[in-house]
Parts: structure tokens; sequence; C-alpha cells
């Protein structure tokens, strides 16, 4: 059996936009390490899909496949059925969290990556601990500046999210 790098990702906020927070997990031989930080304001497509891009980014070999366990049917489809290539082709008009995802495409051109969509709340183990992960990350008192949100919400540009 090929050794492998599990990624399991939740993203969670309170209001869309409201308060929200990331959790991942990270798993290969045997080994875990959990990740998750919270936001003052943002959405949650916002946190699922940063927990992705956070999670591969902090990846320090690219000698393993990657399989990414996620609930979000918006960052599992837009990567599995191309449609950020054909966001990327339009310049992300009328699309959004640009940032986000020119992110994940630069970090993602390193590794070979499956994933896997899993239904949420559905008793899947990681799952469930990455969501308690996140919601304690958008609870806590130690939240970030979601700054490319904020200053698109600022300018009037709120359709660039979701």
């Amino acid at each position: 059996m090929t050794k492998q790098i599990e990624i399991f990702t939740d993203g969670a906020a309170k209001g869309n936009p409201g308060n929200g927070g990331y959790g991942a997990i990270l798993r290969f031989g045997g080994k875990e390490k959990e990740l998750s930080q919270g936001f003052r304001k943002t959405t949650n497509n916002r946190m699922e899909l940063l927990a992705v891009v956070v999670a591969l980014e902090s990846l320090k070999t690219n000698q393993y496949p990657v399989v990414v366990y996620s609930d979000s049917k918006y960052v599992v489809d837009a990567v599995t059925q191309n449609w950020v290539l054909g966001w990327v082709k339009k310049n992300f008009k009328g699309k959004k969290n640009k940032d986000l995802w020119l992110r994940y495409l630069a970090v993602a051109k390193n590794f070979q990556i499956q994933f896997v969509w899993v239904k949420g709340h559905n008793n899947h183990p990681e799952n469930e601990r990455c969501d308690r992960l996140a919601v304690a990350a958008a609870e806590s008192n130690q939240l970030l500046i979601d700054e490319e949100y904020e200053r698109i919400e600022q300018e009037g540009d709120q359709e660039l999210f979701d």
C-alpha cells in the first residue's frame, strides 16, 4: 500500500458573514497534527477553502500523494469538476473568493491531490473533529482579520464573496 498524507477539513461561520473559523487534521504515518484559526468577519465557504489551503501550505514534503476529505461541495466540486480552471480563464469574473482560489492553485500544483467529499454532520469522526475545531476557533477571543474579505466588503464589492 502506498503511503499517503490525509487531510481532513471543515469551515464554520457564525452568521454568513460573521465570526468564522477553520479546522484541519493532517495525518501521516500514524501521526496527526491539528490546525485551526478564527476570523472576526468572513463566510463559511471562505473558511472551507482556507482550511484546505492552510493544510496544504503546512506540508513539508510533496513526496506522497495527498487525499483531502471535505464536506464542502463548493470546494470539492470546484476542484474535481475543474470549475476553478474555467474561473481562472475568465479571471474569476462573477466568482467569489478569488484570493483564496489563487492561493489554492499556487500550492496545489506542488502535490498529487485527490479530493473526497464526505457528508457533514454524519458521524464521520475526523469531520466532526474538524467541525469542533472550526467552531471553537470562530468562537475564540483570538480572531484574526480576513483582510481581503473586509477590504472588498468595505469597497462595496460583497458579491465577490458568498
